[in-house]
This record gives C-alpha cells, structure tokens and sequence, in this order.
C-alpha cells in the first residue's frame, strides 16, 4: 500500500511540537507540503522537517500538491476555513481543537465531510485511549442517561493571561497570546481547554445539546479563566459543566467525569485514577487504571490519521460529530454568558 502524502496547513506552535515530528517517525507517511506565514519561518520549518515544497498561501498549497489528508493547526478562528478548503480539495482532515468556533460552522464541516465521503478526525487525544474505549462501553450501563458532571481544570494561567506559557520555552514557536489569550478570536479556556473534555464526553456519550446557560470569570486579557454553565439535551438530561485555568504548574490536568442515569453512575476521574460503573442492581464493574493509564495521547490521533488517508479501516473515536457537539456547547456557552440568558444550540 502506497504511503500516505499529508500537507499541514498552520505549522506553529504545536504542528512543530507535535504533528510534524511525529507524522515524520510514521513509515506510512510522506509529509510533501506545508504552509504558514512568514517566509524566514517557512523556511525554518522546511528546513528542520525536510519538506520539500513550502507555502504561505494554503490556498496555492491545495491547488499545487496532490494530497490525500491535511492537518490543520493554524488559530483557532482559522479552523473552519482551512478545513473547509481541504475538504473541498478531496482531502481527509485532522483539524486541531475546537474543530470550528461558531456552531454552524461546525456543522457545515460535518456536512461536507459526508458529502465529499472524507473523514474529519479532531485529535482529542483521551478518546484514544484504552479507557476512553472502555467508559464507551460501560455507559450504557447506567440505562437513559439523566445527569451529567463534567470538571476539567489546567495550569495554563500564564497562556490565558496573554503571557507566554512556561512549558513551551526554548520552542522554535511559542503558542501566540492572538490564539489564546485575545476574546476576539476565540481565546480562552473554553475554547482553549474545556474542548477537550467536551470531546470526550461526547465520545463516551451520545448526548446532543440543547441549550446552555452560563457565566464565565476573565483573566487579565479578558478572556475566561473559569467557566460554569447549564446544559440541557435533547431529551431532557441535564449537566453541570466547570472549567479552570489556575492549578498549579506542579499539578496534572484534571477531568472528572461523572455520568448518572436510570440503571447507575459512571465515575471517570482522569487525576487520580478511576473508571467505574456503580449500578443500582449491584452488578458494578471497576476497571482497574492508574492515572498514568489515563494519559493524554498525543500520538495515537496522527498515527491513526495516517491509517484514514492510507484507506485503512479503522475506528475514529473523535470524529466531525463529537467535535460538532463540542463546538455547539461552547458557542451557546458563550453566547449565555455575554447575554445573561439561557441559548438555543
């Protein structure tokens, strides 16, 4: 089978950290174009990663290069146009989080996708991890889900605040406050962070929102540093929903995840280490994790992408949908919390 030609549109910060280095270690791949702006880092990026053909108009990248997937990690707010292009080139896409900013978008990307017979796969590194698979399983154990709790929390204030975050220096790009830390363009920890617990939910849960209520708290640069919101879905189940920026360096991100319904609860608590279903007729299942089990996967989404594009049949535990639903939370999060109302998704 013929290796895999992957562009990536948007090489900064993290395609350099990550989605370059690693499609490079992958035999199955040949990474033979990339775009940014800036012609001294393009040529930066060209040289450290041996890609031949570089440019800083993605829009002369799709029309020039014969491509069969496309990674996109340009800013948030760029998202939805750079996938939109790709899909429309005959490209599969891994599109980085959040998928799009405005739940329509989102939307409309699924659309095509569906439409054009491409996959989208969002790299929500949890759903691909053994655990995430296994909550996915045990879920419907707890019979019509009816409440849902859902706490994520970082130590990514110094990102948050428009300050260059401590993690990344030394980097050849550090994430830009324009990306994380500016109101106008999707910054924030919503956006930034809560994504990714949403992704996951979403996974282990087929739960389609409805509508939000919400209030966030701003760090220095205006945009939120904490979130709490009120979802409901369709069909009535409900969810408390929270998200922080400010635990300490020192400390692991933490997810908590707690999921009842009519038969029994879920507990998914990623920082400590616990995955169980607790079912009211006393037939509970514990499975056995440690908190380094329930590590975030970085690799598995690349490699997995490369297997899409290669034709390759395999599951996609973070598709255009579970990003959909995420994107729907998060806009109508913000939205309730610049209106003061409860929002339609």
């Amino acid at each position: 089978m013929a290796r895999a030609r992957i562009g990536v549109i948007g090489a900064g910060w993290w395609a350099v950290a990550n989605h370059l280095p690693e499609l490079q270690k992958n035999p199955a791949c040949e990474v033979v174009a990339v775009n940014r702006l800036g012609a001294a880092e393009l040529a930066q990026v060209q040289s450290t990663f041996k890609v031949a053909q570089g440019f800083e108009d993605y829009r002369e990248m799709l029309a020039t290069v014969s491509m069969d997937g496309v990674v996109v990690a340009s800013p948030h707010v760029l998202h939805f146009e750079h996938a939109k292009a790709a899909l429309e080139a005959g490209c599969h896409v891994l599109v980085e989080k959040p998928m799009a900013t405005t739940a329509a978008d989102a939307r409309a990307l699924v659309d095509l996708a569906s439409r054009r017979g491409r996959q989208i796969l969002v790299p929500y590194g949890w759903n691909f991890q053994h655990f995430a698979a296994d909550a996915h399983r045990l879920v419907a154990g707890v019979g019509k889900v009816e409440h849902v709790i859902l706490q994520m929390a970082s130590a990514l204030d110094d990102l948050f605040a428009g300050q260059p975050m401590r993690e990344t220096e030394g980097a050849m790009f550090r994430p830009p406050a324009s990306t994380w830390a500016d109101p106008k363009r999707s910054g924030g920890y919503g956006w930034g962070q809560l994504v990714h617990a949403l992704g996951l939910l979403f996974y282990i849960a087929d739960l389609e929102p409805d509508e939000v209520f919400a209030m966030t708290g701003k760090s220095p640069s205006g945009v939120d540093y904490y979130d709490a919101a009120v979802v409901r879905f369709t069909g009535g189940a409900t969810a408390a929903l929270s998200g922080a920026s400010t635990i300490p360096k020192h400390r692991s991100v933490q997810i908590d995840l707690r999921i009842f319904g009519s038969e029994g609860v879920l507990f998914l608590d990623i920082e400590r280490g616990r995955l169980e279903l607790r079912r009211r007729d006393g037939r509970d299942e514990i499975v056995p994790v440690t908190a380094e089990d329930l590590g975030y996967s970085c690799i598995e989404p690349v490699d997995r992408f490369v297997d899409i594009c290669r034709g390759t049949p395999v599951d996609n535990p973070a598709p255009g949908l579970v990003g959909q639903r995420a994107v729907e939370v998060l806009d109508a999060m913000y939205r309730s919390a610049a209106t003061g109302r409860i929002e339609s998704v």
